[in-house]
């Protein structure tokens, strides 16, 4: 075990050839971020989280029912044993040669097993309670976190920073993994790259102690997370005006920072100053590929932030936060149709109207807003 701890912190992979882990020992004089700290982040992370459970429950549900959020979710499409079992074991969107089985063995006509599917599958999407009590957290968490550390930015680095530091890294990791249970978004994926990108970008400025890099790095992305989580909130309060605002000066932050502040000023730091400065060692070009990674990142999100913006102007109303709010259970919603045998007509879920619970349009389909 000891000979696989001395392979993989290698001075010459995380250090300049002229420094040693010895040159970074803490002394009464000077405090040096010790990589054994990056240990607390797990346990830490799993409080978190736990945290986060009470906070949502005993703090942010409160909030949300004291400003009218809907606590419903979406009603849930009539039981049937037979197509249950289909969605269940077998396709949650049956092809049509499927659909017509289905229809004479139930009698029912082809679209209205295509509604009850589609019923089903936004039986699974999360209610608007539960999504506001998600963006309050983190909400909360990132305004706090950056209050904090901004004022590393002007003042010489202290202690504090090395707390500061392991907090961004336990949430990150808790995020990481709680996202295989929070609401799933199209852009998983894409999400979930970022959280492993940020996860070991913190680690290894953190290792090398190039802190100033990575404090600047986690203030600049908490700053636009701040404002984009209030848009989200102020959106499921049906507060719209206050949300186009708020998304509006989201896109601004957003672009400044990660498409100006960003290149301009930490990848050209990174990328030719600390060469010059440090030399070439292998954790600063693995430190160098992941910020360009999240740089690209910062383009494919902007592209879309941009897309979002543009319809806000058109249209007088943010519909949708295609950065990360687009949950991947979303469907559309089709008129009721009428079915062969009037025990197969299905009316019970209330979506027959314009107001239906889920927020569909009779006579058409419309996707849905949150």
């Amino acid at each position: 075990m000891a000979g696989i701890l001395a392979w993989f912190w290698n001075e010459r992979f995380w250090l300049p050839h002229n420094v040693t882990w010895a040159d970074l020992q803490s002394t009464e004089e000077a405090a040096f971020p010790q990589a054994e700290d990056l240990y607390l982040a797990f346990p830490l992370a799993f409080c978190i989280f736990m945290i986060r459970l009470l906070f949502e429950r005993f703090i942010a549900k409160p909030c949300a029912l004291g400003l009218k959020v809907q606590a419903n979710g979406p009603q849930k499409a009539q039981p049937n044993a037979i197509l249950e079992k289909v969605f269940t074991a077998i396709t949650k969107h049956p092809d049509e040669k499927r659909l017509e089985g289905l229809s004479k063995q139930l009698d029912w006509d082809v679209r209205s097993i295509q509604r009850w599917f589609r019923q089903r599958r936004n039986q699974e999407k999360p209610s608007t309670l539960t999504k506001f009590c998600e963006s309050m957290w983190r909400f909360t968490f990132y305004l706090y976190i950056f209050t904090y550390g901004v004022r590393f930015l002007k003042k010489p680095l202290m202690p504090d920073l090395h707390y500061y530091y392991i907090v961004e890294l336990s949430f990150y990791w808790s995020l990481m993994f709680s996202q295989f249970i929070d609401i799933k978004r199209k852009d998983f994926g894409i999400m979930f790259t970022h959280h492993i990108v940020t996860v070991t970008l913190i680690t290894f400025s953190y290792v090398t102690n190039l802190t100033r890099v990575g404090t600047l790095t986690l203030c600049l992305h908490d700053a636009a997370d701040v404002v984009l989580e209030a848009a989200k909130m102020a959106n499921y309060c049906k507060c719209q005006k206050l949300s186009d605002l708020l998304f509006l000066t989201f896109a601004i932050v957003f672009i400044v920072s990660r498409l100006g502040i960003y290149p301009l000023w930490i990848l050209n730091t990174t990328l030719f100053e600390l060469y010059e400065a440090l030399g070439n060692f292998p954790a600063l070009w693995v430190f160098n590929m992941l910020l360009v990674i999240l740089q690209i990142l910062h383009c494919f999100w902007s592209y879309l932030i941009i897309k979002a913006a543009y319809k806000a102007i058109s249209k007088g109303k943010v519909a949708k936060d295609d950065r990360s709010d687009i949950e991947s259970s979303s469907d559309e919603e089709e008129t009721v149709p009428r079915s062969k045998t009037p025990h197969s007509t299905i009316t019970t879920n209330g979506t027959g109207g314009a107001n239906g619970t889920n927020g569909y349009l009779t006579g058409g389909t419309s996707s849905e807003e949150h």
